[in-house]
């Protein structure tokens, strides 16, 4: 198995299936991304490039963009925390939270951004 994925399948619950979750999406919106393991995390790479990576923080999982302060954010769903100043990230403390079409729009954006 892959660093990346074993990162995803030893996280407990609930965090865990919110990680597979977003592991699905990712890789369904973007299907040329390619998953790797770096700074003991799942990263997602398109062309080369940092593209997003899942993070589990003790109580959320964020899905986070390295360059996510280039992205429209209209409706305000992105946070910076501690001080980023370029990372953006979706914050999820639970499955339900979690709106496959607001992430998958941040993902396009990310993509288009990319290309």
């Amino acid at each position: 198995m892959n660093p990346a994925e074993d990162y995803i399948l030893k996280k407990p619950e609930p965090y865990r299936s919110i990680l597979i979750e977003l592991q699905v999406l990712i890789e369904h919106a973007v299907p040329q991304a390619v998953l790797l393991y770096k700074w003991h995390l799942p990263f997602y790479y398109l062309n080369g490039r940092m593209f997003c990576f899942l993070n589990f923080r003790k109580t959320f999982v964020e899905l986070s963009f390295p360059k996510g302060i280039m992205l429209n954010d209209l409706n305000g769903k992105l946070t910076a925390g501690e001080n980023r100043k370029n990372l953006r990230s979706l914050r999820y403390q639970n499955l339900e939270e979690l709106d496959a079409e607001i992430a998958i729009g941040f993902l396009e954006q990310m993509k288009e951004l990319l290309i």
